[in-house]
């Protein structure tokens, strides 16, 4: 059997209403999009990593930026981001497709593989797997995986707007038509609504860049394991951004979304 050729897009874009241009933040000397894709790179299932943008203006920074650092880019629909994702991964001529936000800057490399390694030993079995439906770790920790044909079903079909903005909610809807499976973290721990691992406030980037402050410099390839540890220490890193823990898209659908309730999200 041949190794499926695997494609991870991160999306990614300048605009964002609450804190613009928060991909190009600086973290340990660099845009805090490249120190993402430098953690992603380092999974070692992630295959080819694509930072897919938006063909608007104001995206131009982030072409330029991937172009500067040799990072792969794909430019598409500015709202209609399950056409992005499906156009980058057909461009890609990608089997099989992870969807990894360009928000989570301190996802685990190991994590990543967790949720791909499971995927691919059932490929045969599942349409569908992610690590989010519902979370257990860590929010910024979202891997989602697809192949391509289920992708491919999903960009033809889906009509919601918040299906096409969202990517993935068609397959968590539609259960009687996909075989979805979830993968847990393994401590029998649920942080989701606990540890805000994201960015989208200003607070949440002050939070992250503390993290990469504290140990990036002495462990460039810090783990899950490595940050639980410091906020253990160091409670007033975690308190930087507590009051937005579980606070996430879901709560702007939930009359929308069988598959997700209020127990999954928190408004700000």
């Amino acid at each position: 059997m041949s190794v499926p050729k695997i494609l991870t897009v991160m999306q990614a874009r300048m605009g964002s209403s609450r804190l613009p241009g928060k991909v190009l933040l600086p973290l340990a000397g660099q845009p805090l999009l490249v120190r993402m894709v430098e953690r992603v790179q380092r999974a070692h299932l992630a295959g080819t990593v694509v930072v897919a943008t938006t063909t608007e203006a104001a995206d131009d920074a982030i072409a330029a930026l991937c172009a500067t650092h040799g990072l792969e880019y794909f430019r598409g629909d500015a709202l209609d981001l399950l056409d992005r994702h499906y156009q980058a991964a057909r461009h890609y001529q990608a089997d099989v497709v992870l969807k990894i936000p360009s928000d989570c800057p301190l996802i685990d490399p190991a994590v990543i593989d967790e949720v791909v390694g499971f995927y691919l030993h059932f490929a045969d079995r599942y349409d569908f797997v992610s690590n989010l439906h519902p979370a257990t770790f860590p929010d910024g920790n979202d891997v989602e995986v697809m192949p391509i044909a289920a992708l491919e079903t999903a960009w033809r079909e889906a009509q919601r707007p918040l299906e096409r903005e969202h990517t993935t909610p068609f397959f968590w809807e539609n259960t009687d038509r996909f075989r979805l499976a979830n993968v847990k973290w393994d401590t029998g721990q649920d942080f989701s609504m606990s540890h805000r691992w994201t960015i989208d406030y200003p607070e949440d980037y002050n939070f992250i860049k503390a993290v990469y402050d504290a140990l990036y410099p002495t462990n460039p390839t810090f783990g899950l394991d490595d940050i639980l540890q410091l906020l253990n220490k160091r409670p007033d890193i975690a308190q930087l951004n507590a009051h937005l823990a579980g606070v996430n898209w879901y709560r702007n659908h939930l009359a929308d979304l069988k598959t997700v309730d209020s127990s999954q999200t928190r408004t700000v």
